[in-house]
């Protein structure tokens, strides 16, 4: 696998990702509804599943894990709990891995109000900006009728991201952003400016957006590492 790192975001299952084969119910509003960490803690044998696998994979290769659609601290006392459970099983079979780093996906205004304390239990958060700006908006990103209305440039938005930056900074964190606005090469500078530290963009998107980089002139700002993104 290499020393480059590869980061694995456990089952981001739900809305507008769907498993035939897993049997997710129809929700009236599934955007609102069980998704990402919160199908995972109902469905605790699939998610120790792929727990197991990540850290079994952590020992040949440069691992980390980020969970998704993370809104309080509790879900991440039972996601440590699974964790510990899970090291403890592979421990009792001799199985080899190694303690990864772990990260946070923030897309909901309570994820980001509460991100300090959020980025206290990881090592990175992620800013998923796909949903932050469809939850801040109340508007479903994919409701055809609001295509004039849906602004992922809003005040507000862009402003959550800076409270994410502040607050993981602040804790000696790493902060990144996804989405499509990590590819958005007109928010790139801006980006840099608030000191974002890396951005995850489709391979597509390497190329501009390193361009865009390049470009800027931010004296004294560190310029943010370009990752691809396949899950985006």
């Amino acid at each position: 696998m290499g020393e480059r790192l590869a980061v694995i975001r456990t089952a981001d299952l739900g809305a507008d990702k769907q498993a035939p084969y897993l049997d997710i119910p129809q929700e009236t509003n599934p955007i609102m509804g069980n998704r990402g960490i919160r199908l995972c803690l109902d469905r605790r044998r699939m998610f120790k599943a792929q727990l197991r696998a990540i850290y079994r994979a952590s020992a040949y290769g440069n691992l980390a894990m980020m969970f998704p659609m993370i809104d309080s601290e509790e879900e991440m006392d039972e996601i440590e709990k699974i964790i510990g459970e899970v090291k403890e099983g592979l421990r009792e079979k001799d199985i080899p891995f190694k303690d990864i780093m772990t990260g946070i996906m923030i897309e909901t205004p309570a994820a980001v109000m509460i991100s300090r304390e959020l980025a206290i239990r990881v090592d990175f958060l992620s800013i998923g900006t796909n949903d932050l700006t469809q939850y801040t908006l109340a508007m479903d990103r994919q409701n055809p009728l609001l295509k004039d209305k849906y602004n992922d440039h809003h005040p507000a938005v862009l402003r959550m991201v800076r409270m994410v930056v502040e607050s993981a900074h602040k804790e000696g964190k790493r902060v990144g952003i996804c989405g499509e606005l990590a590819a958005d090469t007109a928010l790139t500078g801006k980006f840099l400016e608030m000191g974002v530290d890396f951005l995850s963009v489709v391979p597509a998107c390497v190329l501009p957006v390193r361009k865009a980089i390049r470009e800027t002139d931010l004296s004294g700002v560190s310029a943010p590492k370009v990752n691809e993104d396949n899950n985006e």
